[in-house]
């Protein structure tokens, strides 16, 4: 009983990752933020390429037959092949920005092109939802149980 336990609390925890899909704001949003917005983001004066990350319309049009990101297609996602490339010409972020991504970050921008890339507005502008208060014994108060 004593090994079940502490396998129990790690086990957990990743189970729960595990079935939660990849959201944009969560977890695509600080990436594409950290290693593509300086380039590919709001500020025109800087916009490499007119290619632009954070908007899904920017993100989606078609340039010369490619397209950035091909929901659901990482084959295709113009995106996914230029984080793998090899050749430092077309790899990105390009080395001279001295930033680059890690495995885990590849992975999470994987499977949110093959999940649909959708994109979330900025959680500010998104009407709130209500949240099932979790059964938690001892309170006395249905906020105690978000403690």
């Amino acid at each position: 009983m004593k090994f079940q336990m502490p396998l129990l609390v790690i086990a957990l925890p990743w189970s729960l990752l595990a079935d939660d899909g990849v959201r944009f704001n969560r977890d695509v949003r600080p990436i594409l933020s950290e290693n593509c917005f300086a380039c590919h983001g709001q500020d025109a004066k800087k916009r490499k390429a007119k290619l632009r990350l954070d908007q899904r319309d920017g993100a989606l049009v078609d340039r010369d037959g490619k397209r950035a990101i091909v929901p659901g297609k990482l084959e295709t996602s113009e995106l996914w092949r230029r984080i793998n490339a090899r050749d430092q010409d077309e790899v990105m972020p390009p080395p001279k920005s001295h930033k680059t991504l890690t495995a885990a970050d590849k992975d999470i921008l994987r499977r949110w092109i093959q999940q649909g890339a959708k994109y979330e507005g900025h959680w500010s502008f998104q009407a709130p939802k209500k949240q099932l208060v979790p059964k938690v014994a001892g309170v006395d108060n249905a906020i105690d149980a978000f403690l």
